[in-house]
């Protein structure tokens, strides 16, 4: 437990720190600056959507694999945080993209994150299935799994370094678009992951968590192909 809260610990703060330095950096003055939307209500749904998807998914994922406890997703935060945003934004009235100041932190929490729960052993529930590949990683038990923590960490460092050459550039797509872009990959990437760890299925080989990156990866390509087409339409 002691190492996975390390690591939470600095997951935290480089979200926070990147937070501010993309802030700054490139989104500070721009169309794109989220300081109006983003108040305290806003925050306090994102919050609390998070919480709520966490600790909920979370734990019933847990208890379909007949372990007992309480359990925290970083998907269904994700989930969970978006499902309330948009519930405020929509009472609010606010119809443009705020979240291209979470991609970035998102994407560091991820990467950072993960490795906390590939150092926690068997204890975190977040280990792959057994492999024979040569980096099979021993989480405690002398069965070399797949270290699926590890790949999502490297997968989302990845997407962080094409984040902030977009972002240094401020391509105008990455900028319209950008954290329906880092929500649809994530979701992407964690589906596949999905079929490397040993939890309880629901539906032929989905487990609840493939369900749920469906319905992200499914938001993500939606509210891509909506901005555009009133980008078009703005031009036109």
């Amino acid at each position: 437990m002691g190492i996975h809260l390390v690591f939470d610990i600095l997951a935290a703060l480089s979200a926070i720190a990147m937070t501010a330095v993309v802030y700054r950096w490139r989104i500070k003055g721009t169309a794109f600056d989220p300081e109006a939307p983003i108040t305290a209500g806003y925050l306090a749904a994102l919050v609390l959507g998070a919480v709520i998807g966490g600790y909920g998914f979370g734990t019933v994922s847990l208890w379909q694999s007949g372990i007992p406890g309480l359990g925290r997703s970083i998907l269904g935060a994700l989930a969970g945080a978006i499902l309330a945003v948009e519930v405020y934004k929509r009472l609010s009235g606010i119809d443009r993209s705020t979240g291209l100041i979470f991609v970035a932190p998102f994407a560091v929490s991820v990467a950072v994150g993960r490795i906390g729960c590939l150092l926690s052993g068997l204890d975190d529930n977040t280990y792959g299935i057994a492999t024979g590949a040569a980096w099979g990683w021993d989480f405690g038990d002398g069965i070399p799994r797949h270290p699926v923590q590890l790949y999502e960490s490297l997968v989302m460092a990845a997407f962080l370094a094409y984040a902030l050459w977009a972002l240094a550039r401020r391509q105008p797509f990455f900028m319209r678009n950008g954290f329906y872009l880092v929500v649809a990959f994530y979701a992407g990437q964690r589906f596949v992951w999905e079929f490397l760890k040993p939890y309880a299925t629901v539906i032929g080989p989905l487990n609840i968590f493939h369900l749920l990156c469906l319905a992200i990866l499914a938001y993500g390509i939606l509210m891509i192909t909506k901005g555009e087409r009133r980008h078009e339409r703005a031009l036109a």
